[in-house]
This record gives structure tokens, sequence and C-alpha cells, in this order.
């Protein structure tokens, strides 16, 4: 049985609401772009899953192992470096809101700069 409990770290750094990707990709906000770097801390944080477990995997494993964690690293190669990484300011720093595998994909590319939608938390209702 696979323990659904989130884990502290997620709960420190994470939001306090859930919210609809697709909500967020309507709001109408400029894209700036701005250093990868104001956004690398979130590789050190399980956001995401290995096999049959629950947030207990690194964007930073990925990156540094491409081999052993192939299917999120396939995954993140896929992803569509068309679009922004929609962020919003939490608890002091930014947070993705959608995007985490654009910028682990930008990452090992070696783009300094991202390019970047900042969503206000006056949003926070129209995307829940």
């Amino acid at each position: 049985m696979i323990s659904q409990k989130i884990p502290k770290i997620i709960e420190d750094v994470g939001f306090d609401f859930d919210w609809i990707e697709e909500k967020v990709w309507k709001l109408q906000y400029l894209i700036e772009e701005i250093n990868l770097e104001e956004l690398a801390w979130h590789f050190d944080i399980p956001f995401w899953n290995k096999p049959r477990s629950f947030y207990d995997l690194k964007p930073r494993e990925v990156i540094e192992n491409h081999s052993k964690y192939k299917e999120e690293y396939e995954r993140t190669m896929q992803a569509d470096l068309s679009h922004p990484i929609d962020i919003m300011k939490n608890k002091g720093r930014w947070l993705i809101l959608d995007g985490l595998h654009r910028l682990v994909k930008l990452k090992i590319q070696g783009k300094e700069k991202i390019r970047v939608r900042k969503i206000p938390r006056k949003e926070i209702k129209n995307i829940c």
C-alpha cells in the first residue's frame, strides 16, 4: 500500500489551495523573462513520484540520473517549451503553478533565462 500522505516538505513550501491547470492557462498575463536560478529550488523538493510511490522523487534526481528515472526523463524531454512557466508568489518566493517539467527541460538544456507568467494571488478564486 502506497502512503498517500503529503510529505511535510511539500506542505511547508506548497500552496494551501488546489487549482485547475486549464483555468490557469486561460489567464491573460504578460510573459516576462527571469533567471532560471530563481526557480532552481524546485529541483530539491520531491514534487514527483517514483514508480508505485508518492511524492518521493526530486527533479534534481532526474536531471542527474537520466537512465535511472528514464520514464520521468522522457516525459520531461517531451515538455512543450512554447508555453511559459506559470508562477505565483507563495510564502515569500515564486512557486510553480504549471511548468515544472518545462523548467527541468530548460535546465537540462543549459538555459539561464526562462519565460514565465507571474500570476497574482488575486487570481486564486479564478483558478480553483
